[in-house]
């Protein structure tokens, strides 16, 4: 599908810039398209890769330094029942498990820079398991529609936005958000279930060849010998090992997180310890408070804790963080060529004005429905790009106000929906996955129904 739309996009930016330029348009051009297609490549790789090197390197080697500890293994076995059910074709111990708990945690707290390289990760070890390399397995599919799709404590962004735009009530949104992403996230899961039954994403029946290789949770013969030494243990087929805590190690860690209690305490309830706290802190609810503190915390808290805990139970934290930090720029250079392919054509297509061709094509149908027809734009640019949703999103809130009934259900869109083409060309990208199968519609349903929602959400409660 994933083939079609892109043709679709780059064909169809020529075809409009070109009869603009015939009608003597002002705007949308054949020289704005490949202006904007030139762009989008500098942006690719200067403005995605290049950071997501460093980004990479960094969570990498915490996530090692995890698997080294056994946290990660620890935290897959406590959420098995779900994961089974979620990923059927994954083996209940393999790091694949672990790797997608973390970024969906990652997710939730609204932690994109830890949710990528994470999410990356998660899929390198998914196609540990793929007997089809090329093929996006079931339990790729899957885990994208749920990053589509996947649910924030926090929208961090959109509420920036109505910080910055003077806002009486930034934190409004959260809980619409968190409602819409709730539906969102029960859509696309739905979705990619149903979707992968039908004749068309229907995977064939493996060989017994295939069979054995995923049953047993690691790669065929073939494969394995091709895999880098962290791979190699990860799937079995080098030595982890760590030593048990003792009292000491126990010690260190209740007296580390009673630090990050009082840090919480302090700055969500400041009244408790009479802490100083910012004016415009004190304007918030406390429970709104509480999850900027997580937020807050979030990060430090396991930057710390994942080596703490390594170096307790005697792995060498240095030598294995620098181990999976190596990682980094393979991957990050892997994801280049997919993020120029989708970034062009969507900058193209934007160039050549097709966004406000379709808003005008379908304007008289939403108000049929009585769908603000002022969020359109915003709503067909988010699958497509974040930065172009978030310029959409601040011109509404300028426009319409900040607590207006139109910025706060652009709010609660732009944080209850995911750029799931870029998400996808990025993830799937990584392990060089060319057939994507029903990940697009999945991915699309969840941003639908997202959007459906935090219009009739908004309504009922500000409107």
């Amino acid at each position: 599908m994933l083939n079609y739309i892109w043709l679709g996009l780059v064909v169809a930016a020529v075809g409009i810039g070109g009869w603009h330029n015939l009608t003597g348009a002002p705007t949308g051009t054949l020289k704005e398209v490949t202006e904007k297609g030139f762009e989008m490549t500098r942006v690719a790789v200067m403005d995605i890769a290049l950071p997501l090197v460093g980004i990479m390197a960094l969570w990498l080697g915490i996530m090692r330094l995890a698997e080294k500890a056994g946290l990660v293994q620890l935290l897959a076995r406590a959420f098995r029942p779900v994961m089974k059910w979620l990923f059927p074709d994954v083996p209940a111990n393999h790091p694949a498990m672990g790797s997608m708990l973390m970024n969906m945690a990652a997710n939730f707290l609204g932690l994109a820079n830890a949710a990528t390289p994470l999410g990356l990760r998660a899929m390198k070890d998914l196609e540990t398991l793929n007997p089809r390399p090329g093929t996006a397995t079931n339990a790729m599919c899957t885990f994208l529609a749920i990053n589509t799709s996947s649910i924030q404590l926090l929208p961090v962004t959109a509420v920036a936005v109505l910080v910055v735009a003077g806002s009486l009530q930034p934190y409004a949104i959260i809980g619409t958000a968190i409602l819409a992403t709730t539906f969102s996230s029960i859509a696309g899961i739905t979705a990619v279930k149903l979707l992968e039954k039908l004749p068309g994403y229907r995977l064939p029946p493996l060989s017994d060849t295939e069979r054995s290789a995923t049953e047993k949770g690691s790669p065929s013969a073939d494969r394995a010998a091709t895999l880098s030494p962290s791979d190699r243990e990860r799937n079995g087929v080098g030595g982890n090992e760590s030593t048990p805590l003792n009292g000491f190690g126990i010690g260190a860690l209740i007296l580390f997180f009673l630090f990050f209690v009082v840090l919480f305490v302090a700055i969500s309830f400041p009244e408790t310890l009479n802490h100083p706290v910012a004016a415009e802190l004190q304007k918030q609810h406390p429970a709104v408070r509480s999850l900027n503190t997580i937020s807050l915390l979030a990060v430090p808290f396991m930057l710390a804790f994942f080596p703490l805990y390594a170096a307790l139970r005697r792995v060498k934290v240095y030598e294995q963080f620098v181990e999976g930090a190596k990682e980094g720029f393979q991957v990050a250079v892997t994801v280049i060529p997919f993020l120029v392919a989708i970034l062009v054509a969507v900058g193209m297509f934007r160039g050549a004005g097709g966004i406000d061709l379709i808003t005008q094509a379908l304007r008289p149908v939403l108000d049929r429905i009585h769908f603000p027809t002022e969020l359109l734009p915003m709503c067909l640019m988010r699958p497509l790009s974040g930065s172009g949703t978030l310029g959409m999103f601040t011109e509404l809130v300028k426009e319409f106000g900040p607590d207006s009934l139109i910025a706060r259900t652009a709010g609660t869109i732009f944080g209850s929906t995911e750029t799931t083409f870029y998400v996808i060309a990025v993830y799937f990208g990584a392990v060089n996955v060319r057939r994507t199968r029903h990940a697009v519609p999945a991915g699309l349903i969840a941003d639908a129904v997202g959007i459906i929602a935090s219009v009739i959400i908004c309504w009922m409660m500000f409107g």
